[in-house]
């Protein structure tokens, strides 16, 4: 049975790149080291834990061999440690440009150089010795004030950044970070970027652009200046402070940001908790009692719904459905079902949720329309009652528009790398280091994708997608695994990376190169 995991900490994973370029690389044979990868991937990328011992060192292990980077005495660096010992510490050493260098702190040597000729035994730092952080984990998520314990947000009447939010609810609360020459911005959900002094400004002006600090664990952004965004004043206002290192008032922990969902029934309302326990499409306004965290488990695929109010929808007697759960159990669970452009939801009874005639939910439906022929047309137990309302078309009651509020914008990566505009191309990436951010738009059901220039994706001949449409085309998304999504195209096909890197729309099954990150 799933557990409770409404704010899951990211564990932070990223890349280091050496001056040439080129990424730090951990390969399988013979757990050699080298810096000769030109794109951040599975073999790129690293996490950095604590020394055991509490002290200053750190280590750098291997997310794909599992394994800890070492060096010994004689400069000698190899990725093959399964525990580590005296010769995986090493210390961190930030730069006045944002780069790191590496010192092995039992041998005092530094560590650097290109290709494969990589050592850990200089004695002063050189160009060779230092290295860029570029986060592998996926951009968009939340953010968390470690001191204050609340998240941050844009507040849009006062045009700031703040952290003064209980939960991270609603489109506000989605930071992404955008990596510019080897620095990042903070990018809040209507596009605009957080400058030092608190500003929100269009472009990502030097200003706008922070150094990458670890600590503990936590995440610090320092300023063009050597100042630390913090939260500050009653509001907590997030702007650069006057402290030059990083405190507790400086550290942030990075958050996975949960799909946020509403629900619209076949009456044309939203589904609401706003008169009390009962979940009912009653609604006329999308606001914070129509919004949902919706989140998937890992292992049965079945998903959550948790209201703004502070409890999951479950299955109560007689298939009702109420947002008063505290606790993740089977009956808080629903499997969903895509139908093209609605869901339809069965709860732990076996039965669909359907809109009854006063527009509370309820898990009483047998089918999703009318029945089959051989179902008893009267005298059952469950007979007259998968059609509550009458009026509506065959399907309509069981079926609901579900749609994404808290992805404005939308970084796609899939098991490749990341989805990007290709250079002097219409067409798109899917195995790059670096992202594209694009805008949605929604109607009835169905996502519209715009990239750079205000252009729409669309679908060619041969499952080709391109990214420079006049005209807006359909897709519809499908929230098939946590954190990830299947993206439908018109044809029914789903959209997949693959060998040739290009995204292409042919895909029969929604698993694999056919999901994405979001």
């Amino acid at each position: 049975m799933p557990t409770n995991g409404l704010h899951q900490e990211l564990k932070v994973q990223f890349g280091l790149v050496n001056d040439t370029g080129r990424y730090l690389t951990a390969e399988n044979f013979g757990f050699k080291v080298n810096a000769s990868a030109p794109s951040l991937k599975r073999k790129q990328t690293w996490v950095l834990e604590p020394d055991p011992g509490q002290g200053c060192a750190v280590l750098f292990r291997s997310s794909h061999l599992g394994r800890y980077l070492s060096a010994e005495e004689d400069g000698r660096v190899a990725c093959e440690a399964e525990r580590p010992g005296r010769d995986c510490r090493f210390l961190v050493l930030p730069q006045p440009d944002g780069r790191w260098a590496l010192r092995s702190e039992p041998h005092g040597r530094f560590f650097g150089g290109t290709e494969d000729q990589l050592s850990c035994f200089a004695t002063a730092i050189s160009a060779a010795e230092l290295w860029t952080v570029h986060l592998a984990t996926h951009p968009q998520a939340h953010l968390l004030s470690v001191s204050r314990r609340r998240y941050v947000h844009l507040c849009a009447q006062e045009d700031e950044m703040a952290a003064d939010s209980d939960r991270p609810w609603g489109v506000d609360a989605l930071i992404t970070l955008i990596f510019r020459s080897r620095q990042y911005c903070l990018r809040s959900c209507d596009s605009r970027y957080l400058r030092s002094d608190g500003r929100l400004v269009r472009e990502p002006e030097p200003q706008a652009r922070y150094t990458l600090e670890f600590k503990a664990g936590k995440l610090a952004f320092k300023d063009t200046d050597g100042h630390y965004l913090a939260p500050v004043g009653p509001a907590g206002t997030l702007r650069a402070g006057r402290n030059t290192r990083p405190g507790k008032d400086e550290l942030f922990d990075l958050e996975e940001s949960h799909p946020q969902v509403v629900l619209v029934a076949a009456n044309h309302r939203y589904v609401s908790v706003r008169q009390g326990v009962n979940v009912s499409a009653n609604q006329d306004e999308e606001l914070l009692h129509e919004t949902f965290l919706m989140q998937i488990d890992q292992e049965t695929r079945k998903c959550t719904f948790y209201s703004s109010t502070g409890g999951y929808w479950t299955l109560v007697t007689h298939g009702g459905i109420h947002a008063t759960a505290t606790q993740v159990s089977a009956n808080t669970m629903f499997e969903v079902e895509w139908r093209g452009r609605r869901v339809a939801l069965k709860a732990s009874n076996g039965r669909y949720v359907c809109m009854k005639k006063n527009g509370q939910l309820a898990a009483v439906s047998d089918f999703v329309g009318e029945p089959p022929p051989s179902y008893p047309p009267r005298g059952g137990r469950r007979a007259g009652l998968w059609r509550l309302s009458p009026s509506s078309p065959p399907g309509e009651d069981e079926e609901f528009i579900l749609k994404l509020i808290n992805r404005p914008i939308l970084v796609l990566r899939g098991l490749d790398g990341f989805v990007c505009h290709r250079r002097g191309s219409n067409q798109l990436d899917t195995n790059r280091s670096v992202y594209d951010v694009f805008h949605l738009s929604f109607s009835d059901g169905a996502y519209q994708i715009r990239g750079r220039g205000g252009g729409f994706w669309y679908t060619g001949s041969h499952g080709g997608v391109y990214s420079d449409g006049e005209r807006p085309e359909d897709f519809v998304f499908e929230f098939r695994e946590r954190g990830r999504l299947a993206i439908r195209a018109r044809g029914g096909k789903y959209l997949r990376g693959g060998a040739s890197g290009l995204l292409r729309a042919d895909s029969d099954t929604p698993a694999g190169v056919a999901l994405w990150e979001y």
